[in-house]
């Protein structure tokens, strides 16, 4: 079985500073592996270790995501792709999509790619369903669990209440829920043998996709205004009575507030 993660590189912050298109400005942060993305590789490396194959993860963005790269091949990925260019600068979640399809189809034969269920610095988590239209693939979002079977993979599916039971026929995107799994931690000579190995990297010329599509000029979304809300300060009001009396009293209010 042959298993592609997409993987992103976010800024250890808790907050963060744009520029005027909109696009996080990441020179000088800190990074590291999207959390949830490590679920995704820990899935990956759980079903390679079950039924054989390769582990290849594929990241897009600026060189430093070599790092994050390489922590990956700690943790047991058989292979590493950086996608990196200048031109895919500033892509929204569609282009990032759109980007990253191409490059897997570049890659060719695969069963299964696996994605987090979303990056810390956007928190959409659209770039895994995005993907799965871009490569016309099925999707199986959220999963808690993983099996495959006669060419099938069976996803338990966290839909919040209530878990429910997906087949979809190979190949398949699925999102790994934060629930699924408990991400390995690379040991320590196993990042440093990750340095050893060669990381396969692409560029804008490397990709045989449409020009329009790639970076900020590819995105379609357009952010007019960025800023933290601000917190409304807390009021209390006590209610006095018996507890049939203050029960009503708080009917009444949640009524009034229009809460019921």
């Amino acid at each position: 079985m042959n298993i592609i993660v997409c993987m992103k590189q976010v800024p250890d912050v808790t907050e963060v500073k744009f520029d005027e298109h909109g696009s996080m400005i990441r020179s000088g942060l800190p990074s590291i592996v999207n959390p949830n993305d490590k679920h995704a590789i820990e899935a990956a490396l759980t079903l390679k270790e079950k039924y054989g194959g390769d582990v290849t993860v594929i990241s897009m963005g600026p060189p430093q995501v070599e790092e994050a790269l390489r922590e990956a091949l700690g943790m047991g990925c058989d292979n590493a792709i950086m996608v990196t260019d200048r031109k895919f600068a500033g892509a929204d979640c569609w282009a990032t999509a759109y980007t990253l399809g191409v490059a897997i189809q570049k890659i060719g034969t695969y069963d299964l790619v696996i994605t987090g269920q979303e990056a810390l610095d956007g928190n959409t988590a659209q770039v895994g369903p995005e993907l799965a239209d871009s490569l016309s693939l099925p999707l199986c979002s959220y999963a808690l669990e993983v099996s495959i079977d006669d060419g099938k993979v069976h996803v338990l599916q966290n839909m919040g209440t209530v878990v429910r039971e997906l087949e979809a026929p190979l190949p398949c995107l699925i999102t790994a829920d934060k629930a699924m799994n408990e991400p390995r931690v690379a040991p320590m000579d196993k990042i440093m043998e990750a340095y050893q190995k060669q990381i396969i990297t692409w560029g804008f010329d490397d990709l045989q996709g449409n020009p329009d599509n790639f970076g900020l000029q590819g995105s379609p979304t357009r952010i007019r205004k960025i800023f933290s809300p601000k917190r409304a300060k807390a009021q209390v009001e006590f209610i006095d009575g018996t507890p049939a009396e203050a029960a009503r009293k708080l009917v009444d209010k949640l009524k009034e507030l229009n809460l019921l």
